[in-house]
């Protein structure tokens, strides 16, 4: 039986676009010993939520959830939208996104993959994003948006790299809550103002803002490292060694072919002296 170490990481949340909160982080799913065969895997690299439209009717100002990725058996979720002002709820997902102002529906995240997020202030601040390893900060006072949860560091690749963290949430006037580590974006503090998008790749939530209508959570990514010595493959977007291993690394969607490697037959060369 054949198992390699697989990284599933889902698309980021968009965040809230009036006084918002900030995008959830996608998903993050590691899993260190997938049992894996020679054969073709479809691998799937979820997108990033968009961010509400401060423009539109209060009920579309919150961001939108981002999309999950899979790898086999492993469905990472996307990290859900940032809420907005006035009743507009923190959406759930990987890990949930924060609320903005007047409302106490911080999403929540998916067990074993991410964080809820967290509330905002009665008066112009969002909430927070959850990341994988954080739950979102809740807005300390109307003129400071909470901070996006922390990620998760991994070293599959053999660098460490974080992943998954949260939005921070906007405020109208004041300061932008700091986005969480693993790619989440800063919330704005300013009017008018837009949230710092999530980083490509991380899965990071995007950050909230007073009023946006682009922006959105960072992409997800697939990372699959196989031993060397069982496959060859084809398919990914970069590849590499680390120690003993192979991994192959997806930031769009694609095919992972592993081809079981060639064994080496020696004759039997046994010679007798008389």
């Amino acid at each position: 039986m054949s198992t390699a170490k697989v990284l599933v990481v889902a698309g980021g949340g968009g965040a809230g676009s009036f006084n918002g909160g900030g995008g959830g982080a996608g998903g993050y799913l590691y899993d260190a010993a997938l049992v894996v065969s020679a054969q073709a895997y479809s691998v799937t690299v979820g997108a990033g939520g968009n961010s509400g439209n401060s423009s539109a009717p209060e009920a579309s100002r919150g961001g939108s959830t981002g999309a999950d990725s899979v790898f086999s058996t492993l469905t990472a979720k996307g990290g859900g939208g940032g809420g907005s002002q006035n009743n507009v709820d923190g959406k759930t997902g990987g890990s949930g996104g924060g609320t903005g102002p007047y409302t106490s529906g911080n999403g929540t995240g998916t067990s074993g993959q991410g964080s809820a997020g967290g509330t905002g202030n009665t008066s112009l601040s969002g909430g927070g994003g959850g990341g994988s390893s954080a739950v979102g900060g809740n807005a300390p006072n109307g003129t400071t948006g909470g901070a996006g949860g922390n990620g998760t560091a991994n070293s599959i690749t053999g660098s460490s790299v974080t992943y998954a963290g949260g939005g921070g949430g906007g405020t109208e006037s004041g300061t932008g809550g700091a986005g969480g580590s693993g790619g989440g974006g800063a919330g704005t503090g300013s009017n008018p103002g837009a949230g710092v998008s999530g980083t490509a790749n991380t899965g990071g939530g995007q950050g909230g803002s007073q009023n946006a209508t682009t922006g959105s959570g960072g992409s997800g990514v697939v990372v699959v490292a196989y031993t060397t010595s069982q496959f060859t493959h084809t398919g990914g977007n970069s590849t590499g060694t680390n120690g003993s291993e192979t991994w192959v690394r997806f930031t769009a969607n694609g095919t992972l072919t592993l081809t079981a490697a060639a064994v080496l037959n020696i004759p039997d060369a046994r010679v007798f002296f008389m």
